[in-house]
């Protein structure tokens, strides 16, 4: 039997309806059964700490609900609804999920440093569990291990190696510290509800196999390779489980046009006939964070240019995507300029053979909108790009109206 396919545009189509953006946004106040939506819709929240606009793992809810209170995530947190664990590098997850991470958990940790001080000082990662079960939450500067001075973020001393090794494990689990934004660690059991944790750990194949296909139904459609990289699992154990998960008809292999490799269908994806999307999209949103997948789905070439010498740099620091209807359009470099209350756009670059005006008038309409949900009273095209001229007098034309 010839296999199902899809075209490049259907293949659009179902990728962006699975993460969220065939749905409109909410008309009236947003909450907590919204972000549930979210969740559902992505299933985890890439977590990223450069503040130059806004922390990264507000932007997703941004683009699919629009303006929203700020506090929807660490309000589920504290709540036990999300819990943070390294998924898609550190990711709010649902608390649902817990059990699916587990064979993670017991695994040995990836990096050598933690290994050694979990095999050589184990009486010393009990006294700082002990510490915690008697003094939390803490911060890891609460533990004055350092002796001299700090060197560089990623110089841990070994009081932060336990406490991430504890985290690792999962006896211990962390919430963000408003403020600066450093993990407050506390023992599992006062943060996950019990129900949750006292679940039975399900085998690490079945397990690897449900994140699996939850990750086609975040994707819609997606080659094994991003498949396994939803959850950041090895592509050599996931090639045998999702031949399995084709056999019981969890997934299903297609041909998509323009794809070298097969595409993998969830049962329940759908082919809206429209995306009317319109969203600026974190550089750590699903539907862009396998830069691969960008340029395969939509023949954008993106990558971050954070580390990347300003001289060097061709798009700009912090560039969000623009998506309109099912294309990305254009790209922005975006800062939030709090001292004057001004959203800059350093730069703005649209892509080839976009109607100019048209999305220039629609990214200015979403950078309004997100001035006035961060809070501040203008938006300023500040740098160059190419559709910085025509963008500069769209902006000038549409007010930034205050959020709520």
């Amino acid at each position: 039997m010839a296999r199902s396919s899809l075209s490049a545009s259907q293949a659009r189509r179902v990728a962006l309806g699975a993460q969220g953006f065939a749905d409109p946004r909410p008309a009236g106040r947003v909450d907590r059964r919204h972000l549930r939506r979210v969740i559902d819709r992505i299933g985890l929240i890439q977590i990223d700490s450069v503040n130059v606009l806004v922390r990264s793992q507000e932007l997703p809810l941004f683009a699919r609900l629009g303006p929203h209170p700020r506090t929807l995530i660490d309000d589920a947190t504290a709540d036990g609804e999300l819990f943070e664990y390294w998924v898609h590098e550190a990711s709010h997850v649902p608390s649902e999920h817990h059990d699916l991470y587990r064979w993670r958990m017991q695994s040995p940790h990836r990096w050598g440093v933690f290994r050694r001080l979990m095999a050589d000082r184990p009486d010393f990662i009990e006294q700082v569990y002990d510490h915690v079960a008697d003094n939390g939450p803490i911060v890891a500067g609460d533990l004055k291990q350092r002796v001299g001075k700090k060197g560089a973020w990623w110089d841990y001393d070994d009081g932060k190696i336990a406490l991430e090794a504890l985290f690792h494990e999962g006896r211990l689990a962390a919430r963000r510290r408003p403020n600066d934004f450093a993990r407050l660690y506390d023992l599992a059991e006062r943060m996950i509800p019990n129900h949750i944790l006292d679940r039975p750990t399900p085998p690490e194949s079945d397990a690897r196999k449900e994140l699996l296909v939850m990750a086609a139904k975040h994707h819609g459609v997606a080659t094994l390779v991003e498949l396994a990289d939803y959850h950041r699992q090895r592509n050599p154990v996931c090639r045998p489980l999702v031949a399995e998960l084709v056999d019981e008809g969890r997934l299903i292999e297609v041909d998509v046009e323009g794809w070298s490799q097969p595409g993998y269908l969830h049962p329940d994806a759908t082919t809206p006939r429209r995306i009317s999307a319109r969203a600026l999209l974190s550089p750590f949103d699903p539907v862009v964070w396998n830069r691969d997948r960008a340029e395969q789905l939509f023949g954008f070439r993106y990558r971050i240019e954070i580390y990347v010498p300003s001289a060097k740099r061709q798009h700009g620091y912090y560039v969000l995507p623009f998506l309109f209807g099912d294309e990305l359009v254009a790209r922005v470099d975006l800062k939030a300029d709090r001292a004057n209350r001004t959203l800059l756009v350093q730069s703005a670059w649209g892509e080839p053979g976009i109607r100019e005006a048209e999305v220039a008038g629609e990214l200015a309409t979403e950078l309004a909108l997100m001035a006035g949900w961060l809070g501040l009273e203008h938006v300023r095209v500040a740098g160059p790009g190419d559709l910085s001229s025509t963008l500069a007098p769209a902006v000038a034309a549409t007010p930034v109206s205050a959020p709520g």
